[in-house]
């Protein structure tokens, strides 16, 4: 089961165990990371699943679609690492991924 490394608002790091096929929106989420707002679900229709990715597994990662681009762009918080996590499907090529959670907006 591919590992996920979480860095919180405050700096603290805790790492959670996620099946295959699950959104590092939802591992997030699901395991008490509050901060991480969600608002939509995980349809990429906001902007409040902004986490920075670690660029050491940056090339494992899927293209960023033009929705998520566009939705990025309206975070004050957005830098080269920016991704939606809710876009961003865990795997076993995944396993370590290291992903801080944005300021809020």
């Amino acid at each position: 089961m591919p590992k996920l490394i979480v860095v919180n608002r405050e700096g603290e790091e805790k790492i959670v165990e996620g099946g295959n096929g699950l959104s590092v929106m939802e591992l997030i989420r699901d395991n008490g990371f509050d901060e991480l707002l969600a608002l939509c679900g995980g349809c990429c229709s906001c902007a409040t699943c902004h986490v920075y990715v670690d660029p050491a597994l940056g090339d494992a990662l899927p293209a960023m679609s033009e929705d998520e681009n566009d939705l990025l762009d309206s975070s004050e918080h957005r830098n080269e690492t920016s991704r939606l996590s809710c876009q961003l499907v865990m795997s076993d090529a995944l396993d370590g991924l290291r992903v801080t959670i944005a300021p809020e907006d």
